[in-house]
């Protein structure tokens, strides 16, 4: 079983001065950043996952703005795939699907931004393609939401979509335990 880190949308805009900034994304980022670092190590796939925004009226991920850029805990190598989207599902009018094909990727672990959004619509996509997928969650961040007028906390979101998520869709598992099983290539 073949495994690449799968890293989306850990951007600039997500962090303080950013113009949509999530709670826990420092966090989240620097996990990200810890993970990466062994799939360095090891030389293993990474594809790092971009969304530049080109819908009208769009706040945040505009092309060529420093909030479009990937946070410096994360900022790609070279050699390391980047694929950009423009839509939540990271599969949707991109290549990323013939490109896992191609390099017969089996199992993805996955961290980034929105728990909600970007994480959730690729990780479905990716099962419904076969992939097997490891969400790590501590690598990942979202926002507080409103339901109506109730506002729910961002925890809460994390906590309601990831497991979600774990019923079917995915294992969800910590950085340091996924470090673990990248260092003892256990399934």
């Amino acid at each position: 079983m073949k495994t690449a880190l799968m890293l989306i949308d850990i951007q600039n805009d997500y962090f303080p001065k950013g113009t949509m900034e999530l709670e826990g994304c420092l966090e989240a980022s620097r996990l990200a950043g810890n993970i990466l670092n062994n799939f360095r190590e090891k030389g293993w796939p990474v594809v790092h996952i971009q969304h530049i925004s080109v819908r009208p009226g769009s706040t945040f991920f505009l092309p060529d703005t420093e909030g479009a850029l990937f946070h410096e805990d994360v900022r790609p190598s070279a050699g390391e795939v980047v694929i950009q989207k423009h839509y939540p599902n990271s599969f949707r009018e991109t290549p990323l699907l013939e490109h896992l094909k191609k390099e017969q990727i089996t199992r993805l672990m996955i961290g980034g931004m929105m728990t909600h959004m970007c994480i959730d619509a690729t990780v479905r996509a990716s099962f419904d393609h076969g992939f097997q997928c490891i969400i790590l969650h501590d690598a990942c961040a979202t926002r507080a939401l409103l339901f109506g007028d109730q506002k729910i906390p961002a925890d809460h979101v994390h906590g309601a979509f990831l497991s979600a998520l774990g019923a079917v869709y995915a294992r969800i598992m910590s950085v340091n335990d996924a470090i673990l099983k990248v260092q003892s290539h256990q399934d």
